[in-house]
Formats: structure tokens, sequence, C-alpha cells
């Protein structure tokens, strides 16, 4: 009995581990918005670190008041931006952040809309703006 009740303990114990360990990957990034149109002409990812780089990202209204003073001084923010899309139903989305000892590694995903989906036939520009909990050097994928 007395081994059972251990294993049992072990087992809740790792899998309270598995679950700490998903919620502060979550807490490295936070997407800030995911807009279908408003981006740039061309694709392009840029890595803002400056406080006066970062402070222009105020002037977007999808993020005015999302942005606080402090996060500039603390967190690191990428603009993932798609570039000129002839159909609706495109975006630009972050799979996963990663972090290591050095750096911080962030995997983007482009979505497309299907083969056979109804778009609209106007020309979009997607986006996204990511804020990055880390002050760390960036790379994306």
């Amino acid at each position: 009995m007395k081994k059972v009740l251990s294993v049992l303990a072990v087992f809740v114990m790792v899998s309270c581990g598995v679950k700490k360990n998903e919620s502060s990957n979550a807490a490295l990034y936070e997407v800030l918005t995911k807009q279908s149109d408003g981006g740039g002409n061309i694709k392009f990812f840029e890595i803002l670190t400056e406080p006066n780089e970062i402070k222009m990202l105020e002037n977007d209204p999808h993020l005015a008041h999302k942005m606080k003073d402090p996060d500039v001084q603390d967190y690191n923010y990428v603009i993932l931006n798609m570039g000129e899309k002839n159909t609706s139903g495109y975006s630009i989305d972050v799979e996963k952040v990663e972090e290591t000892d050095k750096n911080i590694i962030i995997t983007v995903k482009e979505n497309s809309p299907a083969k056979d989906a109804m778009t609209m036939q106007v020309i979009s520009y997607p986006y996204t703006v990511v804020k990055i909990h880390s002050k760390k050097e960036i790379i994306i994928k």
C-alpha cells in the first residue's frame, strides 16, 4: 500500500511540474494585436529594443491603450509584417517562443486562405505585434 501511495505522490508532483513549465512559456510573450490590414507593403520582421522605437507603437490605435512607460524599459517588441496580399484571409502569427540562456527564438507561422475558400478581392496588409517579456537577443525563424 505504501508503494502505491508513493508512486501516486510522485506522479502528482511530476504532472504539476509539467503544467508549471507550460504556464511560464506562455508568460514569455504576449500578442498585443493581430490585424488583417494596416501593415507595411513588404514582408519584414522588426525587433524594437530601444525606448524611442517602442514609443512609436503608441501611435497605432490598436496598441495605444496597451503601451505603458515601464514596458519600454523591461520588454522587447516584435512587428511581424506579412506584406501585401491580393485577397482577404491571410494572417501572421507566433507559432512558438523558446527561451535559451542567451536569446529568445520566435517561430513565425504565416496563414493563407484555403484554395477553395471564398475570399474578398481586396488588398490587405496583415501584421502582428508581440511583446516579449525579456531583453535578451531575439532570433526569428
